[in-house]
């Protein structure tokens, strides 16, 4: 088993920057591929990063490429989502994943979820 806890979410004017993090334990973080997923009201979870293993190949949702960034710290078992030049539209509860493989977008393929993280983006 392997437990996930968010932290870092708030409320932040558009524009503004903002990071979340993600701590793991109950087994071998490294072994772990990570994901980064969020959910606005009334819609579906949606992919919005992933991270490999060892941290060095990383992939983003299109609406997100070039503005967001993701990280890992084997050592200190944490994953953290760097979220820069933020809109109201990233506005949704973020939840980190954990998962045998890197970079799906399919939720189905994570087996272990965070609780959630609310981030507010106001215009």
């Amino acid at each position: 088993q392997v437990q996930l806890v968010e932290s870092g979410g708030g409320l932040v004017q558009a524009g503004g920057s903002l990071r979340v993090s993600c701590v793991a334990s109950g087994r071998t973080f490294s072994a772990l591929a990570m994901g980064w997923f969020r959910q606005a009201p009334g819609k579906e979870r949606e992919f919005v990063g992933a991270i490999s293993r060892s941290g060095q190949s990383t992939m983003y949702a299109d609406s997100v490429k070039g503005r967001f960034t993701i990280s890992r710290d084997n050592a200190k078992n944490t994953v953290s989502l760097q979220m820069n030049s933020l809109k109201p539209e990233d506005t949704a509860v973020y939840y980190c994943a954990a998962g045998p493989i890197f970079g799906t977008y399919r939720t189905s393929l994570y087996d272990y979820w965070g609780q959630g993280t609310q981030v507010t983006v106001s215009s």
